[in-house]
């Protein structure tokens, strides 16, 4: 029965299917209708149509970002990383004041932000040890770092392979070494830089950095040393290695240098000659030195006494592995302010002193500091404690060959207040009581790793002395230590418990 067309609207129970989609026959390849493909069926409506040939249009179109608004400007951040960066409203010098808080741990990790960060936290470093000469030929260093002022080049200097595990450390100067073994040390002379390319990075150096404040230079020629004293007025402390006698004429234009450090040879690495001549000539152009310190230098008693008499300022002299001819302790008698003399890895303190009459002394003398010197020479060690009788302290570290005989000559320092043996394991008790005992002014007392001093030697007078000092370190016999600290656990004493347990 047949509806009319307002019935089917007005029937609410009536759910009407809708047409459905005619499909066509197939046709046989010689008809010339064909079926519609899927785009053809998409683009037969209008509107759909309209909205992708829009769409295309929009992507075809550059990409502007829609104006911010200004309540959400400064607001919080978002974890988006293609956001604003709100560090651009702060100036480089409100930054550098941030950055200046910051640990200097965290200077590479910050500087890795942006090219702007990179750029501040070089404005910051003030010291860098550089390891490829290439930095500073190019001139790379003075724009990533244009505020330095202590400086270090020595190991840009030494061509070193890049992936060697050997490192080598002598006297201050470690260095990565290949595998190849060398019949005369552990570095070539291809290996080192020219002294006129390193003269020249020096110049560029002194001219980028006219407020340096210390360099550290390794061979390098007069010319170099010579753009370095007159440009760099405010330089304090110089550390030469590999110098010889005539490029040390360029350090004569130093006025205000107050500590030098002059490496002349290094056994194994290099070797150059430092002798009487190139310390007269540092003495005449650095009148101002505070503190020297000499390392495989060569010269004689008069090297050192001319460094006495212009360097009336020094306080404090370090001769460390010298190859000095005999009679140099006479000559620190010139030293009249002289405060402190260091002596460290010498062969000998002093082949041939002299006269004991003829020897002198320092009257402003306080510390006396030996660290690993041989001290076999009994004359040798007695005149270096006369020429150092006016010392209030002694520091005497791992010296070999120090027996009670050498050490009796300390008695003539009446002043001494403070004594530290560490490592004379030659030196007994009673030595060490005949010496301590004459001086009134002791007040600390340190003994440490030297196992001929027994506690079972000490005499009444001796520890009535240590009932008064202030301090006291008394560790001479590591072993007895150890065995006083396990008293009661059992052990050491050769499986003790197990056999007790099979005797029961």
């Amino acid at each position: 029965m047949s509806q009319s067309p307002e019935e089917k609207t007005t029937n609410p129970n009536n759910n009407p299917k809708p047409p459905p989609i005619p499909i066509s026959a197939p046709t046989s390849l010689n008809s010339k209708t064909r079926t519609l493909s899927l785009p053809e069926l998409w683009f037969k409506e209008k509107s759909l149509k309209h909205v992708t040939l829009k769409m295309k249009s929009l992507s075809n179109s550059p990409l502007v970002s829609p104006p911010s608004d200004p309540d959400k400007k400064f607001g919080l951040l978002s974890n988006d990383p293609t956001g604003p960066d709100y560090s651009t409203l702060l100036s480089d010098e409100l930054l550098l004041q941030v950055f200046n808080k910051v640990p200097i741990s965290q200077y590479v990790s910050n500087s890795l932000v942006c090219k702007r960060w990179l750029f501040l936290h070089g404005r910051l470093v003030q010291s860098i040890k550089i390891i490829d000469f290439g930095f500073v030929d190019s001139g790379r260093v003075f724009t990533r770092f244009p505020n330095l002022e202590n400086i270090d080049i020595v190991h840009a200097c030494i061509k070193m392979p890049r992936n060697s595990g050997i490192l080598i450390t002598r006297n201050n100067l470690s260095v990565y070494i290949g595998s190849k073994l060398l019949s005369d040390g552990f570095i070539e002379e291809n290996d080192l830089l020219s002294s006129d390319l390193i003269g020249n990075g020096l110049q560029l150096i002194s001219e980028w950095y006219p407020n340096l404040r210390r360099i550290v230079v390794f061979g390098t020629s007069e010319n170099g040393l010579l753009s370095v004293s007159s440009k760099c007025e405010m330089l304090q402390e110089l550390e030469l290695h590999c110098c010889g006698d005539m490029s040390l004429k360029g350090i004569s234009g130093c006025r205000n240098l107050q500590v030098l450090k002059l490496i002349g040879c290094v056994d194994g690495f290099y070797n150059s000659v430092v002798s009487d001549i190139g310390l007269t000539i540092l003495a005449r152009g650095c009148r101002r030195l505070v503190k020297l310190e000499l390392c495989g230098c060569e010269g004689s008693y008069d090297g050192i006494k001319a460094i006495g008499q212009c360097c009336q300022m020094l306080e404090e002299l370090t001769i460390c592995d010298h190859r000095m001819d005999g009679g140099w302790l006479a000559a620190l008698s010139f030293c009249e302010n002289l405060k402190t003399l260091r002596l460290q890895s010498c062969k000998s303190v002093d082949s041939s002193p002299g006269l004991l009459e003829h020897l002198g002394s320092c009257p402003t003398l306080e510390e006396l500091h030996v660290q690993r010197c041989q001290m076999r020479d009994k004359q040798a060690v007695e005149a270096l404690f006369l020429v150092c009788k006016t010392v209030r302290e002694i520091v005497l570290q791992n010296c070999w060959r120090l027996e009670d005989g050498a050490f009796a000559a300390a008695s003539i320092c009446r002043r001494v207040r403070l004594l530290s043996l560490e490592g004379c394991s030659l030196l007994t008790t009673g030595g060490l009581e005949s010496v301590i005992l004459n001086w009134k002014e002791l007040q600390r007392l340190t003994i440490i790793s030297s196992n001929n001093i027994k506690d079972s030697e000490i005499t009444p007078d001796l520890a009535t002395l240590f009932s008064v000092l202030k301090e006291l370190k008394w560790r001479p016999d590591s072993r007895s230590l150890l065995s006083t600290g396990l008293a009661g656990s059992g052990v050491g004493n050769k499986g003790g418990r197990f056999f007790k347990g099979l005797k029961s």
